[in-house]
């Protein structure tokens, strides 16, 4: 827990925090400060030396871009380990992915196993349609929220205003969506307005009784 810090220490904390892990290297303190709306490097400064001072952050006097995390005494090694993904309950033209009452549950994931993380959320699969992918009903999907894909990829799209999960097929100037099953059909979807992807699964969470 970060209990002795500001709501904005806090804020800065965790950008250099999802910077590190997501880049592999510390934001400058004029990233810093773009991404805050700080004027000056002076105001950076000012709020590391908070951090470092109450044990979160290291820096090098002389370099703006050796930012270390260390090991504060009232962060759980846990904490620092897992991110937090929110399960939704559906997804739907027109409905915000992310709103509140969308949101049913949430997981606690290892943060080696999801590169990207501030844009994902987990969705519950329903239906059979993508068993020969490893996908069976009651899986949790992780996704990464996008609108692209490469051919091949399994997406969450809407279609006709509602969710499905299926593999994005492009071949030429045709796309397609295609089931893992060869029960249903493909859903051409090439020049159909109805038609956008949300996101690609980027992981899969099996919970067994």
């Amino acid at each position: 827990m970060h209990n002795n810090l500001t709501d904005r220490q806090k804020e800065i904390l965790e950008f250099i925090e999802n910077t590190i892990y997501e880049k592999g290297y510390a934001p400058t303190y004029r990233e810093i400060g773009q991404h805050f709306g700080i004027a000056s490097t002076f105001g950076v400064k000012r709020h590391l030396d908070a951090l470092v001072k109450k044990g979160y952050v290291l820096y090098e006097e002389n370099s703006s871009r050796t930012l270390t995390l260390t090991k504060n005494k009232e962060t759980s090694n846990s904490e620092q380990l897992t991110i937090q993904i929110p399960v939704v309950g559906r997804v739907a033209a027109g409905y915000p992915i992310f709103s509140e009452e969308n949101i049913e549950d949430s997981l606690t994931i290892d943060k080696n196993l999801i590169k990207y993380n501030s844009k994902c959320f987990a969705l519950k699969v329903k239906g059979d349609s993508m068993i020969n992918a490893g996908i069976l009903e009651n899986d949790i999907v992780i996704i990464f929220q996008q609108p692209t894909a490469n051919s091949g990829e399994i997406v969450v799209a809407l279609l006709n205003e509602e969710s499905t999960l299926k593999r994005f097929i492009k071949e030429g100037n045709s796309a397609y969506l295609k089931p893992e099953n060869i029960s249903y059909p493909l859903i051409p979807v090439t020049g159909r307005e109805d038609f956008s992807i949300v996101g690609k699964v980027i992981g899969l969470i099996r919970k067994y009784n």
